[in-house]
């Protein structure tokens, strides 16, 4: 009872806890809600097959599960065979997908799924797809293709397939996406089978029908239904998930920390301005304990009623996030909201913990508080510094510099976290320690203008920060943040977009490249156009790998003439050693056709991502992987080309860098400007409510000043003066935490590319937190300070 009369007696001192709870929860809700609804979904072009069949998973190289293996055609038949004689099977469909993409006036037409958009005829029963008009292909020079491309029947139309463009015949469209060819041409087109659809009779339960499959196929498959066939999602839908994924996730973690962050800032200059009334509550018996369970117990009341509010705001801002993340292009197909309870109540229940947590050391410094301080008239702070605070600070500076470190030496996947690992330690720290540097900055800066000025309110600003310096450093915290983030973040970003490219640049000195324009890779009649440079053709194998069983690697295909040999692979020696094979000794290589080979291991190379972990024939990985696409073809300058193909497009070193930079540096800007709008965001509320708060817990001093013939441009020039001052403090603290994570990105950087990189700050983005922070700063001080003292000024006249 005694908490709740307390937010409500106080409710200004807990506004900012509020706020920043709530709209922490709001994010972390959509982060859940967006994630739930992002869920791996059933292909609408297998809706209408309730039961599949998919080959056994192989494991990566970390032991997760990973890719199925596909079947080959022939054990694909036998399967087949195996089912049609189970009862209540209507018959089964062989289903593959592959590349293709049509080509409209010598360009590609944009298609996302243009990698699994090739299927055989027998497909179309899947979804079901309805002949909109015209036949089934019967030819191999035939297709069936989506009624939205516009091509009629009897009509030509340019397909891409990864032997190069071919005209085909439209012999009929149909009511959705694809390319339908006839299946005995699929077959050819890709050989491997990763799927077989099961079609049960009118009669027959599709549950029925797969427990009887399952039975006849045994280890040679899974039979999943429902949900479960959202497995064979292709591959470049996981990845767009995946980005989103981490996206929305980095959002929800900075946003946690933030919270806790500013909620403990909040909720300690509370208690800091409540240390009279503390005191008369132990001087009337409250007990330690007690005084500690009030605190946590407003805490626990604002948390939940902000965790609820926050909740209702994430239902309201799902549908803005999903639209920003469609426009990065980072969700996949058919994305679409879907609230269900478990986000909400989950970030309901961080939020109300989150709220506890940031009000613990409030709860353990109202807690010392002796019962002689409701006696004091003046709130003077008699150890600013405590032993638990010198310890917590030292500690986070520690750990903040050993991740500053770690950040130049880590590999790339985890430089940026240690580096926003290393930020939010040393933030910790430049708060925690605020109360040692406030002091020798305050003597600093109000030396000079105390000696000259003939007022007394510089003296007053000095006096007022030196004998309250936790308050103070209370304040300042959400700036330090504030500006914290914003350096640290457009630092990593513009550290990054000079330092890769650059390095790019310089690896492909001397040469031109010829990248994929609006294609998803390039097919074998432009890598045949362009018989000089490297041009390795991707694909993965399943190998053996033991004690783990079948495990799936990337692999090259290669021309150039010391890998290019029939029968021969040159492996890295941290991919041998996986395998634990040596020169000379042979390996089975079971291919993406299914098919098996026995290779021989002719070399064993230094690690090299230039060369490839796995090397083969590029003939020999054609052979096996029929849909396969070149990412890049590599050319010496004197050889390069005048023309290229369409579908392609020629590149010198430093515009190819930029290009193949554009992609992540896209993403990266925009995760970045996202983080930044969350951190200066929250730490603006914190910033506006903490200047308000000392105001308003300051009513006492302006009315002394008021008395003593202090006016009220004196009193408001005394309230934004120190404000300015505490602002000036936290920027240059904000600024000082950022320079070890970005040196220690930047040297790391400067190793890994073999190139000087320097930090690189975004000077507007800077400009934008300083003066952002310091407006929202003043804004609220004087606001508050004019409410305070107007009055009576009125009252006085």
């Amino acid at each position: 009872m005694l908490a709740l009369a307390n937010i409500r007696e106080r409710w200004r001192s807990f506004v900012a806890a509020f706020l920043a709870i709530a709209f922490g929860v709001a994010l972390i809700g959509v982060t859940l809600i967006v994630y739930d609804s992002a869920r791996p979904q059933v292909q609408p072009r297998l809706a209408g097959a309730p039961v599949l069949l998919i080959p056994p998973q192989a494991v990566n190289e970390s032991g997760t599960p990973r890719d199925r293996v596909p079947w080959s055609e022939a054990d694909a038949a036998a399967l087949a065979g195996k089912l049609a004689g189970v009862n209540g099977i209507a018959g089964t469909v062989v289903d593959r997908s592959f590349y293709a993409q049509a080509f409209v006036g010598g360009r590609p037409v944009a298609d996302d799924m243009a990698e699994d958009a090739g299927h055989g005829w027998s497909s179309t029963r899947l979804a079901p797809y309805a002949l909109a008009a015209g036949t089934a292909p019967t030819t191999a020079d035939e297709v069936a293709v989506d009624a939205a491309l516009g091509v009629p029947p009897g009509g030509r139309l340019q397909v891409n397939l990864a032997a190069g463009l071919r005209q085909f015949t439209v012999s009929g469209t149909v009511d959705g996406p694809g390319f339908f060819f006839t299946d005995a041409h699929a077959a050819q087109l890709d050989p491997g089978v990763r799927a077989i659809a099961v079609l049960p009779e009118e009669s027959a339960e599709p549950a029925t029908v797969a427990r009887d499959a399952a039975g006849v196929v045994g280890a040679a498959g899974s039979v999943v239904t429902g949900e479960e066939r959202a497995a064979l999602e292709p591959q470049f839908v996981a990845h767009k998930r995946f980005l989103g994924t981490q996206l929305i996730a980095a959002m929800a973690t900075l946003g946690l920390f933030v919270t806790i962050f500013v909620v403990g800032a909040t909720l300690a200059l509370a208690t800091a301005q409540r240390r009279r009334e503390i005191g008369l509550l132990r001087t009337i018996g409250a007990h330690p304990r007690q005084i500690r369970s009030m605190i946590l117990g407003e805490a626990a009341v604002v948390g939940l009623v902000g965790a609820i509010v926050g909740s209702l705001l994430a239902v309201l801002f799902a549908p803005l996030m999903k639209a920003i993340l469609v426009r990065l292009d980072v969700t996949p197909p058919g994305f679409a909201i879907e609230v269900a309870a478990w986000p909400l109540l989950t970030a309901t229940a961080v939020g109300t913990g989150v709220a506890v947590l940031g009000a613990w050391a409030a709860s353990r410094m109202a807690a010392k508080v002796a019962p002689l301080e409701s006696l004091l008239d003046a709130q003077v702070e008699k150890r600013p510094m405590t032993r638990a605070r010198w310890a917590f600070g030292l500690l986070a500076t520690g750990l903040g510099t050993l991740l500053a470190v770690l950040t130049a030496v880590t590999g790339a996947d985890d430089r940026i976290n240690m580096a926003m690992g290393a930020a939010m330690a040393l933030i910790v720290a430049a708060a925690l320690l605020a109360p040692v540097t406030i002091g020798p900055a305050v003597r600093a800066v109000t030396a000079p203008i105390t000696r000259r000025s003939t007022s007394a309110g510089p003296m007053l600003v000095r006096a007022e920060l030196l004998n309250a310096t936790r308050r103070a450093a209370s304040t300042a915290a959400p700036i330090i943040a504030a500006v914290g983030f914003a350096v640290l973040i457009s630092g990593m970003v513009e550290t990054m977009r000079t330092a890769y490219p650059a390095s790019e640049t310089k690896k492909l000195a001397g040469q031109v490249l010829i990248a994929p324009d609006g294609t998803p890779g390039l097919s074998d009649a432009v890598v045949k156009e362009n018989p000089v440079g490297k041009a390795a053709l991707p694909t993965r194998i399943f190998l053996d790998r033991p004690g783990h069983g079948l495990a799936v690697i990337d692999a090259l295909g290669s021309r150039d003439p010391r890998w290019d040999k029939p029968g021969e692979a040159v492996l890295g020696e941290g991919t041998a050693k996986m395998f634990g094979v040596t020169a000379g000794q042979t390996i089975d290589v079971r291919f993406i056709d299914g098919e098996t080979e026995t290779i021989r291991v002719s070399q064993v190379l230094p690690d090299d991502p230039g060369r490839g972990a796995f090397v083969l024939s590029r003939e020999l990985v054609r052979s096996h992987d029929r849909a396969a696409l070149t990412d890049t073809i590599f050319i010496p300058q004197a050889n390069a080309p005048k023309t290229v193909a369409a579908g392609a497009s020629l590149h010198d070193a430093e515009s190819y860098a930029l290009a193949d930079y554009d992609t992540d540096a896209r993403l990266t800007t925009s995760l970045a400007m996202m983080l930044i709008v969350v951190a200066v965001g929250y730490s603006g509320l914190a910033v506006a409510n903490s200047m308000a708060m000392a105001a308003y817990g300051r009513k006492t001093d302006f009315a002394v000043m008021r008395s003593a013939g202090g006016t009220v441009r004196q009193l408001m020039g005394f309230a934004v003066g120190e404000t300015v001052l505490v602002v000036g403090i936290g920027v240059a603290l904000g600024l000082l935490v950022t320079l070890p994570p970005l040196a220690g990105m930047a040297s790391g950087l400067s190793e890994v590319t073999g190139t000087d990189v320097s930090i690189q700050l975004s000077g507007g983005v800077v400009a934008l937190a300083i003066v952002g922070s310091l407006l929202m700063a003043i804004t609220a001080s004087a606001a508050v300070t004019w409410r305070v003292i107007r009055p009576r000024a009125v009252a006085a006249g």
